[in-house]
């Protein structure tokens, strides 16, 4: 798709192409034009010259399609057709604010998505864009207006509100609960099949680190199931092939739904939490301002909810 100004014809002899074959006479694709017979004849000689085949064949006071012209015509119909669709969508379209929110994918998945239709619902002439990537970089990239991130609350050159602390503990499937041996103490999870998250992450707490808080050792024999997707350990626990460390707020609906349960009481605070974010030398804009505003009730009335 390199240079297509070299490529392509311009567009002026693909309109009288489309049209002189539509109605089969240069004439009436002048009418139609409101040019010159003569100019749109002169049009299509230039594309055919263009392309290298001839595309209509000429008599008398008629003109009849090459099968050449034939298989070119459903193409640039199909390509006009889509062009004109697209500018009438733009110009029909009215002027609207533009909101784009980064966050890491688990976030997005597990908390923001579910809930993203309220606030649309409530702005619906904001069009907004959601980047859900688990490269840090992507949430401080140009072009981001607020970003849900993990951390300690301070980024250099941003502003930072808490939105949650994180807060992990036990979930599995009532199912999994049932059928395992009784689960009365942390100890008692070496003995369970752990669902781990390989990640990056450096922060984010591992059932190593989680039983160690506990006071129990990990046998280093044992061996977990490790995915390197939080969404993809939440249904794995779900669907009853293990326990894993469920981050409060992001799996509260699955607990509430009784999808997962608690086999223990008790978490663990990691000392980090999520936060939303926005550059501290640009002023945030309407749009920006009603969205971190929507965050804090949302997480709230989540609060209220448990």
């Amino acid at each position: 798709m390199d240079n297509l100004r070299q490529q392509l014809p311009p567009l002026d002899p693909l309109v009288s192409f489309e049209a002189a074959a539509r109605l089969q006479s240069f004439t009436a694709a002048a009418r139609e034009l409101n040019i010159s017979q003569a100019a749109v004849s002169q049009q299509i000689r230039n594309l055919e010259k263009s392309v290298g085949r001839p595309l209509f064949e000429r008599a008398h006071r008629a003109v009849r399609l090459t099968p050449t012209g034939q298989d070119f015509r459903h193409t640039v119909s199909s390509v006009l057709s889509h062009l004109v669709n697209a500018v009438q969508e733009i110009r029909s379209s009215p002027l609207e604010g533009r909101l784009t929110i980064a966050t890491d994918q688990s976030v997005a998945a597990m908390w923001l998505i579910p809930r993203l239709q309220d606030f649309q619902s409530a702005n619906p002439m904001l069009s907004l864009r959601i980047i859900s990537s688990d490269d840090l970089a992507d949430s401080f990239a140009d072009g981001v207006d607020v970003a849900i991130v993990s951390g300690h609350g301070t980024w250099p050159g941003y502003e930072s509100q808490l939105l949650f602390e994180e807060e992990a503990f036990p979930v599995c499937s009532p199912a999994y609960l049932h059928s395992a041996a009784p689960i009365t103490s942390p100890g008692d999870m070496t003995h369970c099949a752990l669902l781990d998250l390989e990640d990056d992450h450096w922060y984010w707490m591992s059932w190593r680190v989680w039983l160690t808080e506990n006071g129990v050792s990990l046998p280093a024999q044992h061996r977990s199931l490790r995915i390197n997707s939080y969404p993809l350990v939440i249904e794995a626990a779900k669907n009853g092939q293990g326990i894993a460390l469920g981050w409060r707020y992001l799996i509260d609906d699955a607990l509430l739904a009784g999808t997962l349960v608690r086999p223990l009481d008790g978490s663990i605070s990691t000392g980090t939490g999520y936060h939303v974010i926005w550059r501290n030398h640009v002023d945030r804009s309407v749009e920006a301002i009603s969205f971190c505003e929507w965050l804090v009730r949302q997480r709230d009335g989540q609060i209220l909810a448990i």
